[in-house]
C-alpha cells in the first residue's frame, strides 16, 4: 500500500502519527463505548472527569462540549451576566471574549506584556471598575499567566479569578500548582490540536468548589440531574462519552508528551541561538513548566508573512496565533477600542510566528526548520 507524500516536510502538527502510535490503546477503549452504547454521559465521562481533576490538582472536573462552553458555563454558574464586566486579554483567540459575551457580560480587554505575551497585571488593575466581576487571564501558548499577582488582585477587589487554560494542559507555577487549580475555576479545551486533544470538540471545567460543581453539572445538561426533572434553565453542553474514553487514553501520555515538547523547545533554542532578526520565547520568572502548546518566535525586522511564505516553500508549515487582536475584530467593534489601544498586542499580531511543535517532532525536523528560517531571514528584504 502506498501513501501520498505529506504536503510539508515538517507539518505544523502530526496528529495522524500520534493516532497511529496509540491505536493499540484507542481501539479497545472506543470498542467498549460502542459495545455499551451509552454515548451521552456514559461511565467513561465520570471516569475521565475524576482522573482529569486529579491531574490538575482540583477536587472536581466537569466535562462539557467545548472550551468556549467551559468558560461560558463558569460565568453563568457564578451568576455573572448582564451589566457585569470581565477583564481579559486582547491577544487571545476570540473564543475567550465570546464566552463572556455569551454569558451576557461585557469583555473588558487589556494589553499583554511585551516579553511573554501574557496578560499584564498592571493593565488589569487599571481596568477594574465597580462593574467588574471577574478576571479571566489566558495561559497563552502553554505558559501560565502571572497567577500569584492576579490572585492577590482578585482577592483585594472581591473578584472571581477564572483561568482560560485552553492551551496550558499540565503547565505549572514555581509553587508547584498546576494551571487550572488556582482560580475559582478554569476552562480547558480538548480541541484536537491541544496538548491533550480529543477527536473533535470537547472541554472541561476544573474547580474545588462543590457548590459550583453541582451548578455546572446542572447547566451542562438542561438544568437536570434526574431525567425530565429540571431545576434550572440549562444548556446542552456535554462531553461525549467517546471523546471521554479517547481523552482518558491520551491522558496517560500527557506528561511524557509535555516533556517531549519541552525538549523540542530546547532544540529550537540551540538551533536558533543568536539568529539575527529573531526573538525566541521568553519563560517568565513565575513559571515552572511551560508546556509549549506553541513555539512562538517574533520576526523583528522582516515581513513576517513573507518569511512564512518562504518557509512553506521549503516544506515548513507555520501558523500565526493570532493575526488580528480581539479589539480589532469587526465582531467586537461595539467595544469601541481604536487602533493603538493595546500596542503590545498589536505588535505581537504583526510579528509572531508559530513554528512546528508536536511531541513526536524529531531533532532532524527541528534542524530543517531552523536552517530554513535562518536562510529566509538572511535573504529577505528588510
Amino acid at each position: 500500500m502506498t501513501h501520498s507524500p505529506a504536503p510539508f516536510a515538517v507539518p505544523f502538527q502530526d496528529l495522524p502519527l500520534q493516532i497511529r502510535n496509540l491505536r493499540a490503546e484507542l481501539d479497545p477503549a472506543i470498542a467498549t463505548v460502542l459495545g455499551h452504547g451509552q454515548f451521552i454521559l456514559g461511565p467513561e465521562v465520570a471516569t475521565f472527569e475524576a482522573v482529569w481533576a486529579q491531574f490538575c490538582g482540583t477536587a472536581h472536573a466537569v466535562g462539557v462540549g467545548s472550551g468556549t462552553d467551559a468558560l461560558q458555563l463558569i460565568l453563568r454558574a457564578l451568576n455573572i451576566g448582564a451589566g457585569d464586566e470581565v477583564i481579559t486579554a486582547a491577544n487571545s483567540f476570540i473564543a475567550t471574549a465570546e464566552a463572556i459575551s455569551y454569558a451576557g457580560a461585557r469583555p473588558v480587554l487589556v494589553d499583554c506584556r511585551r516579553e511573554d505575551y501574557l496578560i499584564d497585571p498592571a493593565a488589569v488593575a487599571a481596568a477594574i471598575t465597580p462593574r467588574t466581576r471577574a478576571i479571566m487571564p489566558v495561559h497563552l501558548y502553554g505558559q501560565p499567566a502571572n497567577l500569584p499577582v492576579l490572585a492577590t488582585l482578585a482577592r483585594k477587589h472581591g473578584l472571581a479569578l477564572i483561568e482560560d487554560a485552553a492551551q496550558a494542559h499540565g503547565a505549572t507555577l514555581k509553587d508547584g500548582l498546576r494551571c487550572g487549580s488556582v482560580g475559582v475555576a478554569a476552562g480547558f479545551s480538548f480541541y484536537p490540536g491541544k496538548n491533550l486533544g480529543a477527536f473533535g470538540d470537547g472541554g472541561a471545567v476544573t474547580t474545588s468548589d462543590a457548590t459550583l460543581t453541582r451548578r455546572l453539572r446542572l447547566l451542562r445538561n438542561w438544568g437536570s440531574v434526574v431525567k425530565y426533572h429540571h431545576e434550572i434553565q440549562g444548556y446542552n453542553s456535554r462531553l461525549d462519552t467517546l471523546q471521554a474514553a479517547i481523552l482518558a487514553v491520551k491522558l496517560r501520555h500527557l506528561a511524557d508528551w509535555n516533556e517531549q515538547r519541552r525538549s523540542a523547545a530546547g532544540w529550537y533554542r540551540a538551533a536558533l541561538a543568536g539568529c539575527p532578526g529573531l526573538e525566541l520565547p521568553f519563560e517568565s520568572s513565575w513559571t515552572d513548566r511551560h508546556v509549549y502548546h506553541l513555539f512562538v518566535v517574533r520576526i523583528l525586522e522582516h515581513d513576517r508573512d513573507a518569511i512564512a511564505k518562504e518557509l512553506a516553500a521549503h516544506g515548513v508549515q507555520t501558523v500565526v496565533h493570532y493575526p488580528v487582536p480581539i479589539h480589532q475584530q469587526r465582531a467586537y467593534a461595539e467595544l469601541g477600542y481604536t487602533a493603538g489601544a493595546f500596542p503590545n498586542a498589536e505588535r505581537a499580531a504583526r510579528t509572531v510566528l508559530s513554528l512546528p511543535m508536536f511531541p513526536e517532532i524529531t531533532p532532524a525536523q527541528v534542524d530543517h526548520v531552523a536552517r530554513a528560517l535562518r536562510a529566509a531571514l538572511a535573504t529577505s528584504v528588510r
